[in-house]
C-alpha cells in the first residue's frame, strides 16, 4: 500500500476551517495514518468535522477534535466600541484623502483611545493611518505602531565642505553604492559586532530568539520602498539653532530605514495575538490591542525597542562606515523614529503614544523631517504642541499610491526632474518618483504651530533599493 500524505490545501478542500486545526490534523494524518489510502482518511475527517465531540477521547484523532471543538464552543465575544470619539485634531485637512480620515475616526473610538491626531502627509494605511498619531490608556496597539518597527531618519552633518562634495562627487557616489545593501533580502558580511545583538530579550523572547540569525545577517542593511541613504548638502539657517554649530552649508549624510526582518517579523506575530486577545469589529480589527498589564502586552514592548534600537543600529553602521570611507568625522547627529510608541504624558495623565509615520515634537525636540528625492528634507525643534500630541509630520507623504504613481510617471519624465534639480539617482523606481509625493513646502506650512524649521538639506546623490511594495 503506497504512502499517503496531506496538505493544508487539502485539508481546506474537504471543508476543514483555517486555522491551528490544519498543521495539528496534517501531524496526525501524516504520522498516525501515512499507509491508509486516501478515501479512508477523507472518510475518518470528515467524521471528525461532523462530529468533533464524538472523537474527543480517541487516542490520534482525539487532537484534531479537540481543536474543531475548541473552535466550536469558543466563539470570540467582539469588543465594542465606545459612542463617543476621543478628541482627535487633522492638520492639513484639505490635502488629506478621506481613507485617513476614516481610518482616524474609527481609532478615535476604541475603548482605549484618549486623544489623537492627523498629521499633513497623512495617507491610508493599515489599522492606523499613515502619519496617525494616538494616544492610548496603558494599551499598545502593534498596528499602530506599524510593521516597519522603529522605521526612522539619521542626519550625520560632517566636517567637510560643501566643494568636497562637488570635487569628489564620482567618488562620494561609488562609495555610496558599493557601501550599502537595500531590499527584503539584502545581507551583510561585515558589522556583525554591535551591542544590540547581545541583548537578553534574543535570549529570553521565543519569537526574538528565532530571528537573531536573521538579524546579525541584516545588521547595518537598509530595507526597500521609500527607504533611502544619501549624500546631500545640509543649510544650518539661524544663528540660535539648538545645534552648537554656526550657520552655513555643511556635507551631511541621510538615511531613512527601519528594523528590517526582525520588526516586520515582530510586528506581524504580536498583530496576530492581539486579534485573537482582542477581537475588534471588522472596520478596526487591524486596531487590536494589548493591555500592557498582560504578559502579551509587556513582551510586544520590549520586542517593540528591542527592534527600535536594532533600528538604530543598521544607522549608525551605514554612517560609520560611509562617513569614514571620504574621510569625514562626524559634527552632528539628528535622528528620530516615526514608527513607534512612546509612554508620555498627556493632560498630566500617563498614556502610550502610538506615532505611525509621525515625528516627535515635543518642546525642543530635534527632528528630520525628509521631503522627496528631490525635494528638500528639514531639521526641526519641537514646540510641545499638546492638542498636536507633540508630534509633526514624516516626510511629505504620498499623494499617489505605488500603482497609480508606476502607471502615470514615465521614465523620461523621472529622468528630467533628476535632472533639472541636479540629483544623481542609484536603484530606486517610478514608484518613489518626486511627482507621487505631496509638495513637502505646503506639508510643512500646514504645522507650523507643531515644529520650527533650524535647518534645510538637499539631496545630491540619493540611494535606494528597486521598485517594491512598503508600509512606512
Amino acid at each position: 500500500m503506497s504512502k499517503f500524505k496531506i496538505s493544508g490545501k487539502w485539508l481546506l478542500g474537504i471543508g476543514y476551517p483555517q486555522g491551528p486545526v490544519i498543521s495539528v490534523a496534517m501531524n496526525v494524518i501524516n504520522t498516525n495514518y501515512k499507509h491508509t489510502t486516501e478515501e479512508k482518511v477523507r472518510e475518518l475527517l470528515l467524521q471528525v468535522l461532523q462530529a468533533p465531540e464524538t472523537f474527543l477521547e480517541h487516542e490520534h484523532l482525539g487532537k484534531i477534535a479537540a481543536k474543531l471543538h475548541e473552535a466550536k464552543v469558543e466563539k470570540p465575544v467582539i469588543i465594542p466600541l465606545k459612542e463617543e470619539a476621543a478628541p482627535y485634531t487633522v492638520y492639513g485637512a484639505s490635502f488629506i484623502d478621506e481613507g485617513a480620515v476614516k481610518q482616524m475616526r474609527g481609532a478615535a473610538h476604541l475603548p482605549v483611545a484618549v486623544a489623537g491626531a492627523l498629521m499633513p502627509d497623512a495617507h491610508q494605511g493599515y489599522g492606523l493611518p499613515i502619519g496617525g498619531v494616538l494616544a492610548t490608556e496603558n494599551a499598545v496597539i502593534p498596528y499602530g505602531v506599524g510593521v516597519d518597527i522603529g522605521c526612522r531618519m539619521c542626519l550625520s552633518i560632517i566636517d567637510l565642505p560643501e566643494t568636497v562634495l562637488t570635487g569628489q562627487y564620482d567618488k562620494f557616489r561609488k562609495e555610496l553604492e558599493s557601501k550599502t545593501v537595500f531590499g527584503a533580502g539584502g545581507v551583510l558580511k561585515a558589522d556583525k559586532g554591535d551591542a544590540v545583538l547581545d541583548r537578553s530579550e534574543f535570549a529570553e523572547i521565543p519569537l526574538l530568539k528565532r530571528l537573531k540569525d536573521k538579524a546579525v545577517q541584516q545588521l547595518g542593511t537598509s530595507g526597500s520602498g521609500n527607504h533611502f541613504v544619501e549624500w546631500g548638502i545640509v543649510e544650518v539657517l539661524e544663528v540660535e539653532n539648538g545645534l552648537n554649530l554656526p550657520p552655513g552649508r555643511y556635507v551631511a549624510l541621510l538615511s531613512h530605514s527601519g528594523s528590517r526582518g526582525l520588526g516586520a517579523q515582530v510586528a506581524n506575530e504580536y498583530t496576530k495575538l492581539a486579534k485573537e486577545l482582542c477581537p475588534l469589529p471588522q472596520h478596526v480589527q487591524h486596531l487590536a490591542y494589548l493591555d500592557l498589564n498582560s504578559a502579551a502586552g509587556q513582551e510586544y514592548w520590549l520586542a517593540m525597542n528591542l527592534a527600535g534600537d536594532y533600528a538604530s543600529a543598521c544607522h549608525h553602521l551605514i554612517h560609520k562606515r560611509l562617513i569614514k570611507s571620504v574621510g569625514g568625522n562626524v559634527l552632528l547627529r539628528v535622528e528620530n523614529h516615526h514608527n513607534f510608541a512612546w509612554k508620555e504624558r498627556y493632560e498630566g495623565k500617563e498614556v502610550i503614544v502610538h506615532r505611525k509615520g509621525a515625528t516627535p515634537a515635543g518642546e525642543g525636540v530635534l527632528g528630520v523631517i525628509p521631503g522627496s528625492m528631490t525635494a528638500p528634507g528639514f531639521i526641526v525643534r519641537g514646540r510641545g504642541y499638546e492638542q498636536g500630541l507633540n508630534s509633526a509630520s514624516h516626510g511629505a507623504g504620498r499623494q499617489m499610491s505605488r500603482s497609480q504613481a508606476l502607471k502615470s510617471i514615465t521614465g523620461h519624465e523621472l529622468r528630467t526632474v533628476l535632472k533639472e534639480h541636479g540629483v544623481t539617482l542609484i536603484g530606486g523606481g517610478l514608484d518613489e518618483a518626486p511627482m507621487a509625493y505631496k509638495d513637502i513646502n505646503t506639508v510643512m506650512a500646514a504645522q507650523q504651530e507643531l515644529v520650527d524649521i533650524i535647518g534645510r538639506f538637499t539631496p545630491k546623490i540619493v540611494r535606494m533599493a528597486d521598485p517594491g511594495p512598503s508600509e512606512d
